[in-house]
């Protein structure tokens, strides 16, 4: 990784996809150490964090991860995730916030020297080849270290500089919670397990990875808390 301690840079964090990456990598990210991480590698501007919510449910397991991130440092971009039946009459739940992570870049970019964007979705290519002709350099954040690769090729040859996720995760990562974890707020919160089993077997996005990723990016079961955040109520 090349950084330069006076560049101004801006994270971009696609949610959904990030947290498959970390997830197919076997890690949680701590994202207090990855804020931090990145302010030590030059003047950090921004940090947004963009994910969709369902919000007609009694508990998201996504929310406490927003609330948190809101309330340290981060910018978050959130909408309401959609619902639709599929033509086998299976429910789904989409949510695509590519558009808001691609307008908010290019804002942003005459005004940063490095962006680093953390996704491996191919239709990001196109937006990082048009900040680059705007000035700044673009790294970008996934991983080829797991089978089949959680990038696409074309993305990963338009970054300035790629990035494997599995390089950062001494840096960034905590221990994945075991698979029988229960956060002892949890039973205050109607519902919760029944909408995390449905939300695991149902939720996906049609937008997938161009190359080898089967495209469940969207399959949002997000951490209830980064880090140590459940220290910081």
């Amino acid at each position: 990784m090349t950084f330069y301690p006076n560049e101004r840079l801006a994270l971009f964090i696609d949610g959904a996809n990030f947290y498959a990456a970390a997830k197919t990598l076997g890690f949680d990210v701590d994202y207090r150490k990855l804020l931090e991480e990145f302010k030590k590698r030059g003047r950090l501007v921004r940090a947004s964090y963009y994910t969709a919510i369902l919000e007609d449910v009694e508990y998201s397991p996504v929310r406490p991860l927003a609330d948190w991130l809101d309330y340290n440092g981060f910018n978050v971009v959130t909408k309401p995730a959609k619902e639709y039946t599929d033509a086998s009459g299976r429910r789904r739940i989409r949510g695509d916030m590519d558009i808001e992570l691609a307008v908010d870049m290019l804002e942003l970019a005459p005004h940063v020297d490095h962006i680093i964007l953390f996704s491996g979705d191919g239709d990001f290519r196109r937006l990082v080849e048009a900040v680059q002709r705007k000035g700044p350099r673009v790294s970008v954040v996934s991983s080829i270290k797991t089978s089949p690769p959680m990038i696409a090729d074309d993305l990963r040859r338009q970054a300035d500089t790629f990035i494997d996720l599995a390089d950062l995760i001494p840096l960034i990562g905590r221990p994945p919670r075991p698979d029988n974890y229960e956060n002892p707020r949890a039973a205050l919160r109607p519902g919760r397990r029944g909408w995390e089993d449905q939300q695991s077997d149902d939720l996906e996005d049609d937008d997938d990875l161009e190359d080898g990723y089967d495209g469940d990016d969207d399959d949002i079961d997000e951490a209830d808390a980064p880090g140590d955040a459940d220290k910081d109520d």
